[in-house]
C-alpha cells in the first residue's frame, strides 16, 4: 500500500503560525484520502509550538541540512529561538513517517519545517531563497521522497501507476 505523509494544512486543518489552513484542493489528493494513503502532520504542532505563533524563519546563510547539523537556528519575528521546537517536530515527522511506512511526502513550499525547495530569507521580509526546511531535510535523510505541494503532479506520477 502507497503511504504518504502530508502537511496537514494542505487538507484544510487550521495549523499554520497565524491560525489559517494552505488547503491544497486537487483531485488526486481526495482520491489518495479515500484509499487511505494520507498521514497527516504538523511537525510545527509535534514539536511543540501552538496556533497561532509568531512566524518564524531559518536566519540567513542556512537551511534545514544546517538546522540539522547544529550550525543554523530558526528564528522566531521577535529573535526567539525557536530551533529546538522545530528539530523535536523534525525528528517525529520522521518517526511517523517511519511507522507508517511513509515512502513519500507531500510538503508546504516556503515554510521553515516544510519547504521542499523553497524557504523565506531569514529577514522576516516575505522574500524567497532556494533552500529546504528542517523537517523536508530530515525526512530526505531517512529516505523519504518529498514533493511540495507546488508540485504534485511529479508525486502523482510516481504513485499513481
Amino acid at each position: 500500500m502507497t503511504a504518504i505523509l502530508v502537511s496537514a494544512c494542505l487538507l484544510g486543518q487550521k495549523v499554520r503560525y497565524d491560525g489559517a489552513a494552505k488547503t491544497l484542493t486537487d483531485d488526486r489528493l481526495s482520491r489518495w484520502a479515500q484509499k487511505g494513503w494520507l498521514h497527516p502532520i504538523c511537525p510545527e504542532l509535534l514539536g511543540g509550538l501552538s496556533v497561532p505563533r509568531l512566524p518564524a524563519e531559518i536566519e540567513p546563510g542556512h537551511d534545514g541540512v544546517s538546522v540539522l547539523s547544529g550550525q543554523g537556528r530558526i528564528l522566531d519575528m521577535h529573535g526567539g529561538d525557536v530551533t529546538e521546537a522545530f528539530l523535536h517536530g523534525a525528528k517525529i515527522a520522521v518517526a511517523t513517517a517511519q511507522k507508517h511506512g511513509c515512502k513519500f511526502a507531500l510538503l508546504t513550499e516556503a515554510s521553515p519545517s516544510c519547504g521542499t525547495d523553497v524557504i523565506y530569507s531569514g529577514h522576516h521580509d516575505g522574500v524567497r531563497r532556494a533552500g529546504m526546511g528542517v523537517v523536508a531535510a530530515a525526512l530526505t535523510r531517512a529516505g523519504v521522497q518529498v514533493f511540495s505541494s507546488e508540485r504534485i503532479e511529479e508525486l502523482a506520477a510516481v504513485i499513481d501507476f
